[in-house]
């Protein structure tokens, strides 16, 4: 199973990437949201973890990116310190599998993208 990361924070997304790695999945890391929306546009991917804050696309407009203008209907979890109730009915509305707010508790956060890839 592949999965796109979108974390700008290098040290999350390092701990993130190595993380999945050991749980055996394939991860591909953008760092910011013209990288990710690069990867998006050229790639397909089981899944999608996003942060909300990203430099160049925020989270929410490469959701709407790609549930709008690719018309893919790749699971996205948000994982992001913005815990914001009208941004997370933002990315509800977008259509997302779920928001998860930092610091994450990495078993729960493996529960959820098995829950999801077996859907």
């Amino acid at each position: 199973m592949k999965i796109l990361i979108c974390e700008d924070n290098k040290l999350a997304l390092r701990a993130l990437s190595v993380f999945l790695s050991k749980e055996g999945y394939e991860t591909v890391n953008a760092v910011d949201g013209n990288e990710a929306m690069q990867l998006l546009n050229t790639n397909v991917y089981d899944l999608v973890l996003i942060d909300i804050h990203l430099p160049y696309h925020s989270g929410l407009e490469l959701i709407r990116h790609l549930r709008s203008d690719l018309k893919k209907k790749t699971p996205v979890i948000v994982v992001s310190a913005f815990s914001d109730p009208q941004v997370q009915r933002q990315a509800y509305e977008l259509g997302i599998y779920d928001y998860i707010v930092k610091p994450i508790d990495p078993t729960s956060l493996i529960e959820k993208i098995r829950t999801v890839l077996k859907n």
